[in-house]
C-alpha cells in the first residue's frame, strides 16, 4: 500500500487533493454527509506520508484549494450580483480568494513537512496538532475567517458532547486524529515494520474519544431556568438590492412594514429586528421620530424591541453597526468583527474604484469598542452578535460569560438561496452548544430560528418570505467548561505535542537530512 502512494504521480495526486478538498463541503450543512470530511482527510494524510516539504505545501495547497472553491463558493453572489462584476470576472475573484485561503490553510502544512513529517506516527500526532493550530491561526490572522471547521460536521454526531468542553476546534482535532490513525493502518497494512501494538493503543484511544462524546451528550451542563421568555421575530424579507437602492420611497415603505409586521407581537416580552432592519438611508439619529414611536409602543406593551441599525458617532466621524435596545431593552451594541468589502475595504485608497464590489455604499463601517457589555431586557443580560460575529467561538463564549442568551441579528440577503445561510446557521447553532445558551436568531431573508442550549432547532421561519415568527427561550446561568477555559488549553496542548515529539530529534547529535 505504501508504494502505491508513493508511486503516484504527481499530476494524478494533485487531482486527488483538489477533489479532496472539494468533497469536504458535504459534511456540512446543507449535506451533513460528516463521514466524507474524515475520508477526505485519511486521503490527504496518504498523500502527505513520507513527502519532501516542497510536496507536501504543494499537495495541501491544492486541497485547500478545492476546500475553499467549493466551500465558499457562495460569494460570487456577492460579487457579481451585487458588487457589479462580470461572471467570469467574478469566478476569477472566487479563485484568487480560494488560492489565497489555501495559502493560509497551507502554513500549517509546511511546518509538517519541514519538521515533522518522518517522525515516527506523525499522521497521529503532529497533524491533528497543527491542524488544530491551523484553525485556531485563522481566528484571528488578518482579523480570521473562521469558516469550514471540520467540527461543525459533527453538530449531530457523537462527537457533538465534546463541543461545550472543547469547542468546535476539539471536535475538528479528534476528526483529523481519526484520519490520520486509519491512514497510518492503511499505510502499514502488511507491513512487518510497523508497531502494531502501538497502532493498537492509538486506535483505543481513539475509541475512547468518540466513545465519551456519547456520554457527554448526556450532560446538561448549564441548566435552564424554569421561567419562559416569549419572543416575537420580524423577517422583512427585504430585497438586498432594495436596501442598496437608498430611495426614499423605499425608506419610508421598510419603516412601514416593520410597523405592520410589529403590531401583533407586542405582547412577547421581547420583539428582535434583523441587522440593518433600519435603512441604512438612515441613521439611528436620523431614525429617531420613528425609534421614539416604536419605543412609546414597547414600553406600553412592556416589550424589549432590539433592532439593527447604523449608528453614527458624528463626533469622532464613524459609523457603527449597531444593534439598540427600546421599550423594556437597554443598550447599544456595537459590532467587534467586521466583514471584509462588504463593511470596510482593506487596502482601501489601493482598491476602491478598481469595480462596484470595491466600493459599496455600506462599506464604510468602524469597529466597534472591544470592551463592550451587551444588552439587557428585563433583567436579562443578552450577548449580542451582528451577523458573522456569531462564528467566534471565543468570543461568544467569552461574552456569554456576563449574560444569559444569545441574540444574533444578520442580513445574509448578499448571498440569496446559496448554502452559505445553511452553513452560517449550522455554526450559529453550535456557538449555542458550547457555550449552554439559547440562542434568537433573527434573520432579514430567513430562515429565523429559536436555537435551544443543545444546538437543536426548535422552530424556525420559511426562507425569502415576509412574516413573523414566535417562539419561546430560557435564560440559561451556568458555564460550561468551554466558557471557563476557551481555546487557549487547546492550543497549548496541541503546542506540547509538537514539543513531545521533537524531543528525540532535538536530543540527537546531528540534524536529520534535510527533506525539502
Amino acid at each position: 500500500m505504501q508504494q502505491k502512494f508513493l508511486n503516484l504521480s504527481q499530476p494524478l495526486a494533485l487531482l486527488i487533493a483538489l477533489i479532496s478538498g472539494a468533497l469536504v463541503t458535504l459534511s456540512f450543512a446543507p449535506f451533513n454527509v460528516w463521514p466524507i470530511a474524515l475520508i477526505s482527510m485519511v486521503l490527504l494524510a496518504l498523500l502527505l506520508q513520507a513527502q519532501k516539504t516542497k510536496t507536501i505545501l504543494l499537495r495541501s495547497f491544492v486541497f485547500g484549494v478545492g476546500f475553499y472553491a467549493a466551500g465558499i463558493h457562495w460569494i460570487y453572489v456577492s460579487i457579481h450580483n451585487f458588487g457589479g462584476a462580470s461572471p467570469l470576472f467574478a469566478g476569477f475573484l472566487v479563485l484568487i480568494f480560494a488560492c489565497f485561503m489555501a495559502a493560509i490553510f497551507s502554513i500549517p502544512f509546511y511546518v509538517f513537512g519541514r519538521w515533522f513529517s518522518h517522525s515516527r506516527f506523525s499522521l497521529i500526532i503532529a497533524l491533528p496538532a497543527l491542524w488544530l493550530l491551523g484553525e485556531w491561526m485563522r481566528t484571528w490572522l488578518l482579523t480570521g475567517f473562521p469558516w469550514l471547521y471540520l467540527g461543525y460536521a459533527h453538530l449531530d454526531s457523537v462527537l457533538a458532547g465534546w463541543a461545550p468542553v472543547t469547542g468546535v476546534m476539539g471536535l475538528s482535532f479528534i476528526t483529523v486524529l481519526t484520519a490520520g490513525l486509519i491512514a497510518e493502518w492503511i499505510w502499514n497494512y502488511k507491513s512487518e515494520s510497523a508497531d502494531k501494538k502501538l497502532l493498537a493503543i492509538a486506535t483505543g484511544c481513539c475509541v475512547l474519544l468518540w466513545g465519551s462524546g456519547a456520554l457527554l451528550k448526556t450532560i446538561t451542563w448549564a441548566e435552564p431556568e424554569a421561567t419562559p421568555i416569549k419572543i416575537g421575530m420580524v423577517q422583512p424579507n427585504v430585497d438586498q438590492s432594495t436596501k442598496l437602492s437608498f430611495d426614499e420611497n423605499s425608506t419610508i415603505a421598510a419603516l412601514n412594514q416593520l410597523r405592520d409586521l410589529s403590531s401583533d407581537l407586542w405582547n412577547n416580552d421581547w420583539v428582535v429586528w434583523p441587522e440593518a432592519a433600519i435603512p441604512t438611508t438612515l441613521t439611528y439619529q436620523e431614525a429617531l421620530p420613528f425609534l421614539e414611536e416604536m419605543n412609546s409602543k414597547a414600553a406600553e406593551h412592556d416589550a424589549a424591541l432590539f433592532t439593527g441599525v447604523i449608528f453614527a458617532d458624528h463626533k469622532e466621524r464613524k459609523y457603527y453597526n449597531s444593534i439598540a435596545g427600546l421599550g423594556q431593552g437597554y443598550g447599544f451594541y456595537h459590532k467587534r468583527r467586521l466583514v471584509p468589502f462588504g463593511e470596510y475595504v482593506p487596502l482601501e485608497n489601493q482598491l476602491r474604484g478598481l469595480i462596484e464590489f470595491f466600493n459599496l455604499p455600506t462599506s464604510f463601517i468602524h469597529l466597534g469598542p472591544q470592551d463592550q457589555h451587551g444588552l439587557i431586557a428585563k433583567g436579562v443580560r443578552i450577548t449580542p452578535a451582528i451577523c458573522y460575529e456569531i462564528v467566534y467561538p471565543d468570543l461568544i463564549a467569552q461574552a456569554a460569560k456576563e449574560t444569559q442568551v444569545l441574540l444574533n441579528v444578520n442580513n445574509l440577503g448578499w448571498f440569496l438561496d446559496s448554502i452559505q445561510s445553511k452553513q452560517f446557521m449550522q455554526m450559529a447553532q453550535m456557538r449555542a452548544l458550547e457555550t449552554g445558551r439559547y440562542l434568537v436568531y433573527s434573520t432579514n431573508n430567513g430562515p429565523s430560528a429559536i436555537i435551544d442550549n443543545r444546538g437543536k432547532i426548535i422552530s424556525q421561519s420559511k426562507s425569502f418570505t415576509a412574516q413573523t415568527f414566535t417562539g419561546e427561550i430560557r435564560a440559561v446561568k451556568d458555564w460550561t467548561p468551554f466558557m471557563i477555559y476557551g481555546s487557549g488549553p487547546l492550543v497549548i496542548f496541541a503546542a506540547l505535542l509538537l514539543l513531545g515529539i521533537s524531543i528525540p530529534t532535538l536530543l540527537k547529535q546531528e540534524p536529520e537530512q534535510d527533506n525539502n
